[in-house]
């Protein structure tokens, strides 16, 4: 399995350039790119900006993973306003088309939310329309569309992911695993067994359940996810991919977390 870092592990302040060379120095194998409005891997991203990011990942012997967003947060594929939700088709099909730019294969989407003035239903609804929207796009340029499991209220057990990612009949859409976001409700293993193959990529945080709140989240082995059970499980259902970590940054420190995040997780891979 391949030892990789977001970009939201390291702060604002650091370039993309910063981030892939502490990546490369403290150890890690690969680097997942967050895509946003602006900068260098964004909407407004030029062919020249792509081009210069895959330099430097080979340059730094570090290769790019997968193509995480928190755009949909801003703009839902499950909106109820009809034209956040065409912004939110557009973003997951020009994701699409910049991770084919950075040779990667599949991006990070978060479907939807369920809210106050989006009930459960009209969530899976609105949610599998954007989402098969996208699909041709993710076939034609051979990116995996990886729908993650996020504190959304929507896709709250395994086999409810399961079902919605098959429902598109393709194996271009899959499930974004993140361990650490399943431990409030339910135990990542079980997830692992059930959702199996359809798994592309894999994400990494730990968590204190018995905070109960956002929190909760804490460095990698300060926290309950039962590690040893999860990477037995990973490799029960022939899981080789990526192991990304997604932590927060060290607030005074920059680069303090990735350090500590890389030590945490040679020994959850038994390095």
């Amino acid at each position: 399995m391949i030892k990789a870092i977001n970009q939201w592990c390291f702060p604002g302040v650091f370039g993309i350039k910063e981030c892939v060379e502490a990546a490369a120095e403290f150890g890690f194998e690969g680097f997942e790119p967050a895509f946003g409005e602006d900068g260098p891997v964004s909407l407004a991203s030029s062919k020249a900006d792509l081009e210069a990011i895959v330099r430097l990942a080979a340059d730094s012997k570090i290769k790019l993973t997968s193509l995480a967003s928190g755009l949909y947060w801003k703009y839902s594929p499950s909106s109820t306003d009809a034209a956040a939700r065409k912004k939110a088709c557009d973003i997951i099909r020009a994701q699409i088309e910049t991770a084919a730019a950075l040779g990667v294969d599949a991006i990070l989407v978060v479907p939807g939310a369920v809210n106050e003035e989006t009930p459960y239903d009209e969530a899976f609804k609105l949610a599998l329309d954007s989402i098969a929207g996208a699909v041709g796009c993710a076939e034609k340029n051979g990116v995996v569309i990886g729908i993650e499991n996020v504190w959304n209220k929507f896709l709250l057990s395994p086999l409810e992911m399961r079902d919605f990612v098959k429902s598109f009949g393709s194996r271009y859409v899959r499930a974004y695993f993140d361990a650490g976001n399943v431990l409030s409700t339910g135990y990542p293993e079980h997830w692992i067994k059930i959702l199996g193959g359809l798994i592309c990529k894999v994400h990494i945080k730990d968590y204190r359940t018995g905070v109960g709140t956002l929190n909760g989240f804490v460095d990698l082995l300060s926290g309950d996810v039962n590690f040893p059970r999860v990477m037995e499980a990973l490799k029960a259902v022939g899981y080789d991919d990526a192991i990304i970590a997604e932590v927060s940054p060290a607030a005074h420190f920059p680069a303090e977390a990735a350090r500590r995040t890389s030590h945490a997780m040679d020994a959850i891979l038994g390095r």
